[in-house]
Order: structure tokens, then C-alpha cells, then sequence
């Protein structure tokens, strides 16, 4: 296997986006992998190439741009482990946690909601939480994809998370993983601010007064 490049971090762009989700095709439309439907949208908007150097846990792209490369993980560790795949490459590649952003799914937002925080805790996301254990700081960037929580007695967190979108969820989610790439395209070429910035439309308080018919300020 050749040697990793090395990094270095001479920008205040982001430097690794790790999205996560869980390898397998009986996976692939399952709301738990909404961080891999983002990545798929960001690699048709950007030029991304299978990285030289692969590490044994995920799969690596990376993109260059004013001679600096960034670079886009997919660990391949399933959900509850995804913690051993980054601190693979961030031990390879010298990256710091805090030039690092994480993109998870989330029950906690509505459906189609986007939040971008740069630290919190894991709020249950068991690749959040593997990541948070493994590196042992929770000051850890991350947008998170709200995809809502089933209804009462009909299912339970595992087996919601790991199902397949509803037909009445999929064009709606096929556009917020389009806005969620065009987000992180932001951070990458344009740092945090343009990022937070450009999210606020899509802020849990526009998407929950849009349910509502409401038209009301955005905030993040």
C-alpha cells in the first residue's frame, strides 16, 4: 500500500468531510445512509477522485483546489464502529479533529431539516457517538440531516433508521440531499461563515413553519 500524503493545514476550509452510513446494498436506501446520498450528490457538483492512497476501514476521495487537497471518507466499518475508520486517517493523514466535519442523519430534526453545529453531543447517532468515544472530544463539527422519528407504535429506532424511504419522503429527500451537497460545497470553497450562512434557509424553524403554512425568520 503506498504512504498517505501529508497535510498541511494552511487554510480555514474544512479539510476531511466523513459521511456515514453503512456499507451493503440491503443498506443502500435506508435513512440511516442518508449521509451517502449527500456524498453521491456532492461528488456530481464537484470533481472528486478515488484517492491514491485508500485506508483499510473506508473509501477515500479527494478534491484539489488552489494546490490543497480535501478529502471525502466513507467508512466502510457499518454505523456503531465508524469511530475506527476516522481515527484511521486522521492518524494517516494528520488531520485535526476541528478541520474535520461529520454529516449524519438525525431523528431528533423534521424531515428535509439541515443543522450545522461545530461541537454537541451525539444526540443518539451511533456513528457520532462512535466517532466522539474513539477521538474523546465532542467538539467535533457536523451537519446533521433531519429525517424525523416514526410514528408511535409503528416501528422502532433500529428498525426505522435501517428501512427504506417512504414513497411520499423520497422527492423531498432527494432535494434536501442536494441542498446538504451544495452546503458542504460552500464549506469546503468558502469556509464556516458562507456555510452558516447559505444552511439558514433550510433552518429547523423555516422547515417546521413551512408544516405550519407559516412564513417566519430563519435562525441557526
Amino acid at each position: 500500500m503506498d504512504n498517505p500524503p501529508a497535510i498541511v493545514n494552511d487554510t480555514d476550509l474544512v479539510d476531511l468531510l466523513v459521511c456515514l452510513g453503512n456499507p451493503g446494498a440491503e443498506y443502500a436506501q435506508s435513512r440511516h445512509n442518508a449521509a451517502w446520498k449527500v456524498a453521491d450528490k456532492l461528488r456530481q457538483i464537484m470533481v472528486w477522485n478515488k484517492a491514491k492512497w485508500q485506508p483499510q476501514l473506508a473509501q477515500l476521495w479527494e478534491c484539489h483546489s488552489d494546490s490543497k487537497a480535501q478529502y471525502l471518507l466513507l467508512p466502510m466499518t457499518y454505523m456503531n464502529d465508524s469511530g475506527k475508520a476516522v481515527r484511521e486517517m486522521m492518524e494517516a493523514l494528520g488531520i485535526s479533529p476541528r478541520r474535520m466535519t461529520v454529516v449524519c442523519d438525525c431523528m431528533d430534526l423534521p424531515l428535509g431539516a439541515l443543522r450545522l453545529r461545530s461541537k454537541g453531543s451525539s444526540a443518539g447517532q451511533k456513528g457520532l457517538q462512535s466517532i466522539i468515544q474513539v477521538l474523546r472530544r465532542d467538539d467535533l463539527p457536523r451537519l446533521r440531516i433531519g429525517i424525523g422519528r416514526p410514528e408511535p407504535g409503528t416501528a422502532s429506532n433500529v428498525e426505522y433508521v435501517l428501512a427504506p424511504w417512504a414513497s411520499t419522503e423520497i422527492e423531498k429527500m432527494d432535494e434536501t440531499f442536494s441542498r446538504a451537497a451544495e452546503v458542504l460545497q460552500c464549506l469546503l470553497q468558502e469556509g464556516w461563515q458562507a456555510a452558516l450562512e447559505r444552511i439558514s434557509m433550510h433552518s429547523v424553524d423555516k422547515v417546521n413553519a413551512e408544516a405550519k403554512g407559516e412564513v417566519e425568520g430563519d435562525q441557526v
